[in-house]
């Protein structure tokens, strides 16, 4: 459509002008073309855009998340007892062991806060590997296009650079043993749903969803709030939306 529009007053243009004045009119068009005239992203903007934009969200997220009570003290991401264990957990309580359960509790969340930090570098090489035909489905995407893209492309290294300092964190303070004991004791008990004493697995999954979430309002944020777009560039691609 563009290109018919621009067809269609060359030609009325021309027919009136006279030679000196054909080249800026081809010039004006071949700008509009290619994105050069104000007011139009280039491609290379659009691309350049959404990778700022990405690295803006990314390092904010990983920074919430990574910082002391990240995960322990946001009720949205916070790790919990397994879905599974948690009338183990009320049980627990009943019989006074509320404060072994707090401090499995806080051991899980620290642990996921440990190895928030991990992901900065893994979320930039997937946005370094962002094609054009990935940026422009972003900005043309669904509110959560740009979190979903780092999900595509990031789970399979969050997972590995995550579980390793999970499990540190959570045998370090003792979590692992505890909730193995949990779990093997509660599966001994007759017509009960047994519990998977995998608590890395567990933790490692629940610590990348909190982190993605974080993502997620991020990206919304920068769409929504043009106080949260902090380069010109950013300003430029998402107004253009």
């Amino acid at each position: 459509m563009k290109k018919l529009i621009l067809s269609l007053s060359l030609m009325l243009s021309l027919s009136s002008c006279n030679s000196q004045n054909i080249g800026n009119i081809l010039k004006q068009a071949n700008d509009v073309l290619v994105g050069n005239a104000n007011g139009v992203l280039t491609t290379d903007e659009i691309g350049r855009g959404l990778k700022e934009a990405l690295t803006v969200g990314i390092k904010n997220s990983s920074s919430k998340a990574s910082a002391l009570d990240g995960y322990l003290g946001n009720q949205s991401i916070k790790l919990l007892f397994p879905p599974e264990a948690q009338n183990v957990e009320q049980k627990l309580r009943q019989i006074g062991l509320g404060a072994e359960c707090d401090k499995f509790i806080t051991a899980l969340n620290r642990g996921a806060e440990k190895a928030a930090a991990k992901a900065v570098p893994i979320f930039v090489d997937a946005i370094t590997q962002m094609t054009i035909q990935d940026a422009l489905g972003i900005l043309k995407g669904e509110k959560d296009a740009a979190t979903n893209y780092l999900k595509r492309t990031s789970t399979t290294a969050l997972t590995a650079a995550f579980a390793p300092v999970i499990e540190e964190s959570i045998n370090a303070t003792g979590a692992t043993r505890l909730y193995g004991d949990i779990a093997n004791t509660y599966n001994k008990i007759p017509f009960t749903k047994k519990v998977n004493p995998d608590l890395k697995q567990y933790a490692t999954q629940k610590a990348i969803d909190g982190l993605f979430l974080l993502v997620a309002q991020e990206e919304q944020k920068i769409r929504e709030n043009p106080a949260a777009r902090v380069t010109d560039l950013l300003k430029k691609v998402f107004a253009n939306q």
